[in-house]
């Protein structure tokens, strides 16, 4: 257990991203502002590098693991989709690194957490599968904002989600349902092996998860709590839940 002196320290997941022409490791400022601020923890970044930064030698150091939402989708052949045109942009170094990362966080008992892609990402290390037609299914909700809208209008799109009985959501949030922003086209299929459906969208589309493997606590969210985090408490509290998980909480205990 940590104590106030010594802060947990969360790892972030970085993406690889070009700026003015040049690769770069970036993480969203907002991811760090809601994690850091409402875990109340110290934060690491890990870069998308998996020939150079290896899981085996970064999980040791951390208390926990945050898997951000970014703009690159998981390449389908990850989960065994083997199209070749499949929509990205995509990053596969991100995929392998993450992939190895959760692998080598459960192994040692500690908590990975998930947000949009970070949520996909963990259900096809569990062995699930993603569709790819949120956008355009009929017998679905939009999940995401129309395509011509500016970036703040995709970050204002809402919908309810309900939360399951007995689940660690519904626990914390002490209430049946929550309004949260959905910014998505992607979305889960088939549910990886061992984990527990947390949350739904109106469609039935699953939007949060969770697990607890070898002592590590798993939950992870289709939707966008760090955006505008500071403004809304149901926001916080999930990051308050990771704060809980990186100093020893299990969370699934009632």
């Amino acid at each position: 257990m940590k104590t106030d002196a010594h802060r947990p320290v969360l790892g972030v997941i970085c993406c690889n991203r070009s700026i003015d022409n040049q690769a770069a490791q970036a993480v969203m400022t907002r991811y760090l502002n809601a994690s850091l601020t409402y875990a109340d923890a110290a934060g690491l970044l890990i870069p998308a590098m998996p020939e150079l930064f290896h899981a085996r030698d970064v999980a040791p150091r951390l208390d926990g693991l945050l898997l951000t939402g970014t703009p690159s989708n998981l390449d389908p052949k990850r989960y065994g989709d083997l199209v070749d045109d499949a929509p990205g942009p995509f990053d596969p170094d991100r995929d392998e690194m993450t992939s190895r990362l959760i692998e080598a966080m459960i192994a040692l008992g500690k908590p990975v957490f998930g947000i949009c892609r970070g949520f996909q990402e963990l259900n096809v290390a569990f062995g699930g599968t993603l569709r790819r037609d949120m956008s355009e299914h009929p017998e679905l909700i939009a999940h995401h904002a129309p395509s011509h809208a500016s970036f703040n209008e995709y970050f204002e799109h809402i919908h309810p989600v309900t939360l399951s009985e007995e689940g660690v959501l519904k626990r914390a949030y002490a209430r049946d349902d929550l309004d949260v922003v959905s910014v998505h086209y992607q979305g889960v299929d088939k549910l990886g092996a061992g984990l527990k459906v947390e949350a739904k969208a109106p469609d039935g589309v699953i939007e949060a998860v969770s697990a607890e493997v070898n002592g590590a606590p798993v939950l992870a969210v289709q939707w966008h709590p760090e955006w505008k985090a500071h403004e809304n408490p149901e926001s916080q509290l999930f990051f308050n839940l990771l704060g809980r998980a990186l100093r020893g909480d299990k969370l699934a205990s009632p």
